[in-house]
């Protein structure tokens, strides 16, 4: 961990990769470890525009930041978006496992395919995530 002396950017020359981060709880995550000067990997599964507006304000505020698509239930695609991470910012030292989704519809109407998806993005993913991070 690199501690940073500006108490503006105390996250400066950190590494950082929010799950989920082109909309939502994730997108507040990215902008605030931009603005504390973080290096921010934007992932996003669906919806590169908005991905690539993230990426756009994140670099406003003075950090570097790219989108990375990866569905975080796919264990190929997540460790294919962290080696692009390691390839252009060397390391990760923040991790925000936030993508998720839910499938609404009471628990006897769910079907076993809506059950699937929700436990691979929740949970899955989450393990997928943070075996990669260390």
């Amino acid at each position: 961990m690199n501690a940073s002396p500006d108490p503006l950017q105390p996250l400066k020359n950190q590494k950082a990769l929010v799950t989920g981060a082109n909309s939502g709880i994730g997108e507040a995550c990215a902008l605030a470890l931009g603005v504390a000067g973080a290096d921010v990997v934007v992932n996003y599964r669906s919806d590169p525009d908005e991905a690539d507006r993230v990426v756009e304000t994140i670099e406003r505020s003075g950090s570097k930041a790219i989108a990375v698509r990866a569905d975080v239930s796919r264990e190929d695609e997540v460790e294919a978006m962290f080696a692009e991470m390691r390839k252009r910012f060397g390391t990760i030292d923040i991790l925000v496992n936030n993508a998720g989704l839910q499938r609404d519809a009471p628990f006897h109407e769910m079907t076993l395919e809506q059950w699937n998806a929700v436990i691979s993005t929740n949970l899955t993913g989450q393990f997928l995530c943070a075996r990669e991070a260390v």
